[in-house]
């Protein structure tokens, strides 16, 4: 079957001046996956499903009235100066959520096994009532919700592979006995947003259900992949899970410049095939995969490369 590929020229329009989240990490997968042969093989995302009911479903009214009030006054950020925006970040915003909720459309279709959305803004530090570390929406804790109340899809796992720990999904479903969330992520003692520490397992009915699996700095492929061995796959085993969701960042590469892991292409191959095995056994191939980190551009695009040759494969 297809893997689809969730992209739209809008996401360029997210332009917010010298910022390591930047139109070039999108121009440069696009580049990538086209000079490799790899672009006209993947399934467009055509339809578009309109995301402003989905938003709210994650985020609360007022941020969202604020973020667009606030680009439409010229403001140069909004909650901190880490998370820039511009006259047009609300609609890019708006449209990426569009673009991952199509892909999802696609996949409970049977249109495709899987996808990888290439979106911009990144989602998992974005909390519900403000954004953080780049994030506006939550793209993948908007889809979580999506797939359960529009596809019925009853338990949802969310893998978030971020270098940075997504404090934003965890808060979000840390009372949620529905959705299962891990992330690996480099140690919260030396890295932002400072959380993802290994007690942080969730709350009252959501306890047991967030599993944070820090990683030292230095830490490569091997320390990577035994994590998600011997911890995620097991527990997310025994979930019973309907979907995988995958928030998909690579600035734990060795090249990345905002962190300190040593991962390889190599190392994000492995697990994306180790994911799409998983996903066959545990909940029909359903996987999709979200786009958070990764700044430089070289090391990202052929992650992006690597991970979508690995989708693909039969």
């Amino acid at each position: 079957m297809a893997t689809a590929l969730g992209y739209d020229e809008t996401f360029l329009r997210h332009r917010t001046g010298m910022h390591p989240e930047r139109p070039a990490r999108l121009t440069s997968i696009v580049e990538t996956l086209k000079r490799e042969g790899l672009w006209e093989q993947l399934a467009a995302v055509r339809e578009r499903v309109a995301p402003d009911d989905w938003i709210r479903e994650i985020h609360a009214q007022e941020y969202v009235e604020r973020l667009e009030r606030s680009c439409q006054e010229g403001l140069p950020f909004i909650d901190c100066p880490d998370s820039a925006i511009c006259a047009d970040s609300y609609e890019v915003a708006r449209a990426a959520v569009s673009v991952v909720l199509a892909a999802c459309d696609m996949i409970m279709a049977g249109e495709v096994e899987n996808g990888f959305c290439a979106v911009r803004p990144p989602g998992h530090h974005a909390e519900r009532d403000r954004s953080m570390g780049f994030c506006l929406f939550n793209n993948v804790a908007i889809a979580a919700r999506y797939l359960q109340k529009r596809h019925g899809v009853k338990r949802v796992v969310i893998l978030d592979w971020d270098v940075h720990h997504g404090n934003g999904t965890q808060h979000v479903f840390e009372r949620d006995d529905t959705v299962f969330y891990c992330s690996l992520h480099q140690h919260p003692a030396t890295l932002y947003p400072g959380t993802g520490w290994p007690g942080e397992v969730g709350e009252g009915p959501g306890r047991g259900f967030t599993l944070n699996l820090p990683l030292a700095p230095g830490a490569g492929d091997e320390e990577f992949l035994e994590g998600y061995r011997t911890s995620f796959l097991p527990a997310a085993a025994d979930f019973l899970p309907g979907f995988l969701l995958v928030s998909a960042g690579f600035d734990g590469h060795r090249k990345d410049p905002l962190a300190q892991l040593n991962l390889t292409e190599e190392g994000y191959g492995r697990m994306t095939e180790g994911n799409k095995a998983w996903a066959r056994q545990q909940c029909g191939g359903r996987l999709l995969s979200v786009l958070e980190g990764g700044y430089q551009l070289g090391a990202l695009s052929s992650c992006v490369a690597t991970h979508v040759r690995a989708l693909m494969a039969s």
